[in-house]
């Protein structure tokens, strides 16, 4: 049966440890000009229901560097608009493909197509889930402060895929997670229940005070605070986030050490100002960059074991 990332779920934390140490590793050597054919003549299919920059090149890049090839196509494209079942596309798929990455509205879906797929499947994003998005993240933190265990992450902002893939990063590596929300846009409770029972020493909690949140952090992260497919909520989402922007004001709210964070693309003048996007503070392009690394880090563990 082959390995799949739909979630977190599908790790345990020794098998995050391994990934982000084979993306480091990977990295060190990219930037000393080695660029190991570790993957010779392998095929990346990206397979988007949603349009992306980063997620789309970082893994197509990633594979060429480690010597394979990728192919990109719509929903559209490959059938699964109506034209044909979701069995059918995934059998079909997977057996061109050594490996398939899925950017979709829908975690379902991306579950159903694993459960049909014969290589390994990728969540490349859903609207619950952002794996890719959170274990980059991780490695850019372990990058910066040397270490997880103990740096306290505060996401201001909604409680959308990436603030939960990111709350359950933290909890598999000893990362303490805090969540500045307005009321009613919190993490589900399903979620949080789920969470703290498979890692009951989590140090996770909610709170509705960006300023008070951000006082102890080591990072500050935020997000857009409408996503695609939220488009219209986005004046209502506006209104309720309001006073969750992350300014200048709020980043001195917080020590000066804290670095910043986004995960992009972002509404500048919204969830983030210019200064702190482009401040001394700001590390959201080496962030940006590690996509690719993390992503040719992923695609060598899963598939060299």
């Amino acid at each position: 049966m082959p390995r799949h990332l739909t979630s977190l779920d599908d790790l345990n934390p020794d098998e995050l440890s391994a990934v982000l140490r084979t993306a480091a590793d990977l990295k060190q050597k990219h930037q000393a000009g080695e660029r190991a054919g570790l993957l010779p003549g392998r095929v990346l299919t990206q397979l988007f229901e949603k349009p992306s920059l980063r997620t789309r090149n970082s893994f197509e890049a990633a594979m060429v560097h480690l010597g394979g090839s990728g192919i990109f196509l719509t929903m559209k494209e490959a059938g699964l608009d109506g034209r044909e079942s979701l069995s059918d596309v995934a059998r079909v798929l997977s057996s061109y493909s050594d490996v398939i990455t899925m950017r979709t509205f829908s975690q379902d879906l991306i579950e159903q197509f694993a459960g049909h797929s014969r290589c390994p499947v990728i969540n490349a994003l859903s609207d619950e889930r952002h794996p890719c998005q959170a274990m980059t993240d991780l490695m850019t933190i372990q990058e910066c402060a040397g270490t997880l265990r103990g740096i306290h992450l505060v996401f201001v902002g909604d409680g959308n895929n990436v603030a939960r893939s990111l709350a359950q990063a933290a909890a598999m590596t000893g990362l303490k997670f805090t969540l500045a929300v307005p009321p009613g846009f919190e993490l589900p409770e399903a979620f949080l229940d789920s969470l703290r029972q498979r890692y009951p020493d989590c140090c996770l909690r909610q709170t509705p005070d960006p300023k008070e949140a951000v006082a102890t952090a080591d990072f500050v992260y935020t997000d857009v605070w409408a996503s695609m497919g939220q488009e219209s909520e986005a004046e209502q989402r506006r209104r309720a986030f309001s006073g969750y922007q992350v300014s200048e004001s709020l980043m001195r709210a917080a020590p000066p050490e804290a670095r910043f964070m986004h995960d992009l693309p972002a509404k500048r003048g919204l969830e983030v100002t210019d200064a702190v996007m482009d401040g001394p503070q700001s590390i959201v392009f080496q962030q940006a960059e590690n996509r690719m690394h993390l992503a040719r880090g992923l695609l060598a563990w899963l598939l060299t074991q």
